[in-house]
């Protein structure tokens, strides 16, 4: 199914959009849990991907924005997806070599988004994806998350007890040229982030080509400051 051009008016809460769809205001679903003020801004162009399902309350999900004169992808949870598909086509040079893939590894009370394994040593990957772009800085979160933190501990976790911890963020923001925690915005997560580089668990930061017919990841990391803590250096593990 084709997208449909809209353009962006309020989003009263976090989970839906106002949008004007041929000069009628129709209500979208917002798959990203994040603020994302600085994409959703009134007459923003959007991409709305039309549901056929009659029990749905809304009619459309908001997956593309506008944004600098380049397309931003905003659907979250797609990230997940883009990073595994990556993964088993081989483009992510650090995570080749495994034998064995699954999406959604649970873990004590988390789950992992993807668990990778070659039969004997394990590798764990949480996925973030990072819209939120300053003067070319790639920053995440854009919101406070304990989920985010909470995730970064449980890395911390499976590292400590021998196994390979990955944290992914793939910046589905064309303009990102580099990546760095967001202090201002969650000292927490940033601070938590810091702590899990020091014990070990790897930062990986890819880039997605956003285009309406498919999103694909570029297959060249992008170096990363860790900010605050580690301001004098920036970081690139390849």
């Amino acid at each position: 199914m084709d997208y449909v051009k809209g353009i962006f008016k309020n989003r009263p809460n976090r989970f839906i959009a106002e949008v004007e769809v041929d000069g009628n205001l129709e209500i979208a679903h917002v798959p990203n849990t994040g603020r994302c003020k600085e994409l959703l801004v009134d007459g923003a162009v959007v991409w709305l991907k039309p549901s056929d399902n009659p029990k749905r309350k809304t009619k459309f999900s908001l997956h593309f924005v506008e944004n600098k004169n380049v397309l931003v992808s905003i659907y979250s949870q797609q990230a997940n997806s883009i990073v595994y598909d990556a993964i088993l086509d081989g483009k992510i040079e650090e995570l080749t070599g495994y034998s064995i893939h699954q999406r959604e590894k649970t873990v004590d009370n988390s789950r992992i988004d993807i668990y990778l394994s070659d039969g004997t040593d394990e590798c764990y990957v949480e996925v973030k994806g990072v819209t939120l772009i300053v003067d070319g800085e790639a920053r995440f979160p854009d919101a406070p998350t304990e989920r985010g933190s909470k995730h970064l501990n449980e890395l911390i976790k499976l590292k400590k007890e021998g196994n390979r911890s990955v944290v992914f963020f793939l910046v589905q923001h064309p303009a990102g040229k580099f990546f760095r925690p967001n202090w201002e915005n969650d000292p927490v997560f940033s601070r938590t982030l810091n702590e899990a580089y020091d014990a070990g668990v790897e930062i990986l930061v890819y880039k997605c080509d956003n285009q309406l017919d498919a999103i694909t990841l570029i297959p060249e990391a992008l170096d990363f400051d860790l900010g605050e803590n580690l301001s004098d250096s920036i970081v690139n593990d390849k």
